[in-house]
């Protein structure tokens, strides 16, 4: 007998789909502290959470049976991943389950900051009848500018289709042939910021993204604009938010997530023209009972029949295949992660060639692995071995898959290029020994790279001093290089470095090392 602790509150369809699955015993605990939880996680092989429950390292370390974690929803930021799959505990979650109900909390908010619903009704509350104060804005013909055309964001560019809206959308990983199919503009954050009379975002928090909407971007907005965030707290940096709403530089904020929740900014929320909710974009009876039923079947066959669906750490394949090919679903997700990280533009196409012994088995399983590799710095929390495919469907990527039998530098080999709207990128991967990916080559460079932690990708002319300047640079802002890759192409005497540093590189240190004489592009990669 299977048993499975739900920890948080679950709707009673997912109970119910526990309880009659014959091998499995449920027993529903919510509000456990977390030393309660602690002392208790040792007796279950499955465990049911929300966002309460903190599935952290020290609890998973406790857990002696415990071989599927499922959260109820998409993201995942209570559960130590990394500690889950260093004990083989598979991380499920359910995504798209509440994308539409996120989708219309966005639009629901944009109806009300618009129409000034929430400050007209305080009013009526207060006995007042104050029919000149609160004028509105009409939809019709408006144009409305997202940020990130995921699965929410494209659930509210359709319905504010059906508003007569003009939709324009700002996403650098998605190519515009895609986009025009749904109709929408595809244009730069710049030109959204001038353009949109509503600007919504609905892209994941990443370091690409935090504060992306600050202080400079409200000064490029129309006088009049309304922003509204749904998606994730600190994408909109609140101080900046504050000032602009105070100067008049726009009109008026929805929120539904904040920098820090619950939140203590008084100050912004005390604003008339800020609407707020507590995080409710997914808080709908259906929403709620979707994903509870979506996560209870997915444990529920994974406890009894050993299957995988929407797991965020393994792929859908047999114990015996996973053996076989671990190392190279490490390499390929490394890769793509590597390169996403690289590349300009809207990824249009991807072609991955398998070379050397790993033709006789069936790679399907490393392709997956390498999209998600390379959807994660674009999507983040939304990406599994299971959807990333539809995903890169989604997004127009046309998805190419090759096997070589010609005999090249190792024993097997994995290369992967890229075509983006900007530019043609490469990179290959081998393993070393029997477990360690490295990267071999980066377009015409050889090289042996270990794809580990923070990391510099330096392309320079190769004139003498370079070198030196980087360390320098490095050196002086206390960045300690951990490992320095060098590679030259005597054709066009071009060079390239690779650094692994102690430390993430900031943007300040990032614009030093930018000018920087004899350099021609530098970037910041976490791996």
């Amino acid at each position: 007998m299977k048993k499975v602790l739900v920890s948080d509150s679950l709707s009673e369809e997912g109970i119910e789909i526990f309880k009659n699955t014959p091998g499995i015993e449920v027993d529903v605990k919510t509000n456990l502290t977390p030393d309660e939880l602690k002392a208790i996680i040792k007796d279950y092989d499955g465990l049911a959470v929300r966002s309460s429950t903190k599935a952290n390292k020290e609890v998973i370390g406790l857990a002696e049976k415990l071989s599927v974690i499922g959260r109820a929803g998409v993201g995942f930021d209570n559960i130590d991943v990394d500690a889950a799959s260093k004990k083989g505990i598979v991380v499920m979650n359910t995504p798209g389950g509440n994308t539409v109900t996120t989708g219309e909390h966005a639009i629901a908010m944009m109806i009300a900051l618009a129409r000034k619903i929430p400050q007209a009704t305080a009013s009526m509350k207060a006995g007042k009848w104050e029919k000149n104060k609160f004028m509105g804005t009409e939809f019709f013909n408006k144009t409305l500018g997202i940020i990130g055309i995921g699965r929410v964001g494209s659930i509210v560019a359709d319905r504010c289709q059906g508003l007569k809206m003009n939709v324009i959308a700002y996403d650098p990983f998605i190519a515009p042939e895609a986009a025009a199919k749904i109709g929408i503009t595809l244009v730069s954050l710049d030109d959204l910021f001038k353009t949109a009379d509503f600007i919504s975002i609905h892209t994941p928090m990443t370091k690409e993204t935090k504060g992306i909407v600050n202080k400079a971007a409200f000064a490029k907005m129309k006088k009049g604009a309304l922003l509204i965030n749904c998606a994730r707290g600190g994408i909109v940096n609140e101080k900046d938010l504050y000032e602009a709403l105070i100067e008049g530089k726009i009109a008026g904020a929805a929120l539904d997530v904040f920098e820090e929740e619950p939140t203590k900014n008084t100050e912004l929320l005390a604003l008339e023209q800020v609407i707020a909710t507590p995080h409710l974009g997914a808080s709908t009876d259906e929403a709620q009972t979707n994903v509870a039923i979506a996560i209870a079947e997915q444990m529920a066959d994974y406890l009894t029949k050993g299957e995988i669906r929407n797991a965020v750490n393994f792929p859908s394949v047999s114990a015996e295949l996973l053996n076989v090919l671990q190392p190279y679903l490490v390499l390929a997700e490394k890769l793509g992660k590597f390169e996403a990280q690289l590349v300009a533009g809207g990824i249009e196409e991807v072609t991955v060639e398998y070379s050397g012994e790993i033709i006789e088995y069936n790679v399907a399983p490393i392709t997956i692995a390498l999209l998600k590799g390379l959807l994660t710095p674009i999507l983040n929390e939304n990406v599994n071995y299971i959807n990333a495919t539809v995903i890169a469907k989604e997004r127009g990527i046309k998805v190419i898959e090759a096997k070589s039998s010609a005999v090249k530098d190792y024993t097997s080999m994995i290369s992967l290029t890229i075509k983006t709207s900007k530019e043609t990128s490469f990179a290959a991967g081998a393993i070393f020994g029997k477990q360690e990916p490295r990267i071999v080559k980066i377009d015409k460079f050889m090289v042996e790279v270990n794809p580990q932690g923070p990391m510099l990708v330096v392309y320079n002319y190769d004139r003498p001093g370079v070198i030196g300047n980087i360390g320098t640079t490095l050196g002086e802002n206390s960045i300690n290089i951990a490992r320095m890759h060098l590679s030259l192409d005597e054709e066009v005497k071009q060079a390239l470095v690779v650094l692994s540093t102690d430390s993430m590189v900031s943007e300040e240190v990032m614009e030093k090392l930018r000018s920087l004489p004899h350099f021609i592009s530098v970037k910041s990669l976490h791996m």
